[in-house]
């Protein structure tokens, strides 16, 4: 089937859910979960699938392997809370959940959004994009730039303290401060007006040309360094 929007319980199922929390209400109200929000969730993951690759962006998914499992894990968890309380989906390069790189879809009643780059990557490849920095700061500043003439949000995650191990020695302001930060991510806020048509498929491919700079730096610097 193809996308034709969120359904319009989508987001109040979410806050029904965040209040109840129980299997016995979830149960009750599944096929609203499945029928407003995992279907056409699943519908928009794969016709953006089709779309990206008409657009020629490298990035993959499809219903069974992108959506995000609607439980939690909570064992290590204080909170025992046994689902999400939103939705959320990735596409990959490869098409798999832990892929390098990624572009993130967040649907939520506190707001949805976007998102696409490197997100806390793995201590080996955090290495590597930070020496893609020190060895050409030009092409990042270059990336961010074309982000933010876009008006792409940068990450503003608190970043670290100090420079990472490594890069003690780097002095220029700039540099200094990318090489603290943890994760590589632009991302952009969804009306949620937008969720409820096709139109969304759009807006999502608008985003993945404006934001592919930074996924095809961070590919060149994790998978196809020298």
């Amino acid at each position: 089937m193809s996308f034709k929007g969120f359904g319009p319980q989508a987001l109040p199922f979410f806050k029904a859910l965040a209040f109840h929390q129980t299997r016995e209400w979830f149960e009750e109200n599944r096929a609203t979960y499945e029928t407003e929000v995992k279907g056409p969730f699943g519908d928009l993951i794969e016709d953006l699938a089709v779309a990206f690759a008409k657009a020629r962006i490298p990035l993959k998914g499809d219903r069974k392997a992108s959506l995000f499992r609607l439980n939690r894990d909570i064992r290590f968890s204080k909170d025992k809370s046994p689902y999400k309380t939103h939705a959320g989906a990735v596409l990959t390069r490869g098409g798999a959940k832990n892929d390098k790189g990624l572009f993130y879809i967040h649907v939520a009643p506190d707001g949805c959004f976007v998102a696409a780059g490197f997100y806390h990557p793995e201590p080996a490849d955090l290495a590597a994009l930070r020496r893609a920095i020190v060895r050409a700061p030009k092409a990042y500043a270059k990336v961010i730039a074309a982000l933010k003439e876009a008006k792409i949000e940068i990450d503003d995650e608190e970043d670290m303290k100090r420079l990472p191990r490594g890069f003690e020695e780097v002095k220029e302001p700039e540099i200094a401060a990318a090489l603290m930060k943890k994760s590589y991510i632009g991302s952009r806020p969804i009306a949620a007006a937008r969720l409820r048509g096709p139109g969304l498929i759009d807006d999502l491919v608008g985003f993945g040309r404006e934001v592919a700079p930074l996924l095809e730096w961070g590919w060149g610097a994790i998978v196809d360094e020298r």
